[in-house]
């Protein structure tokens, strides 16, 4: 049996998963806006204008939130982008 205490701190982190999160795209000094557009709308499954939005908020803000959902839904969202090059976190 698992003492209560272990327990809850089990729950809490089951409950933190399933928290809404966002995925937050940063911006960098070395992918071009054609190559961030052609990824978020490949990877996000965004449109056009919403890829462009997007990078333009990246480019002026130095970050901008392109989607929300769960930690594990983002996670791999984020290793998506990752692996096209472009720095994507999770908060």
């Amino acid at each position: 049996m698992v003492p209560l205490d272990k327990k809850s701190e089990k729950e809490n982190a089951s409950n933190r998963d399933l928290e809404e999160r966002a995925l937050i795209l940063h911006n960098d000094e070395i992918n071009t806006f054609d190559h961030v557009i052609d990824t978020l709308q490949d990877v996000c499954r965004h449109d056009k204008v919403q890829a462009e939005q997007c990078a333009i908020i990246t480019h002026m803000k130095g970050y901008c939130e392109i989607k929300r959902g769960t930690r594990n839904e983002l996670e791999q969202y984020q290793q998506a982008l990752i692996e096209k090059s472009l720095s994507a976190t999770i908060d």
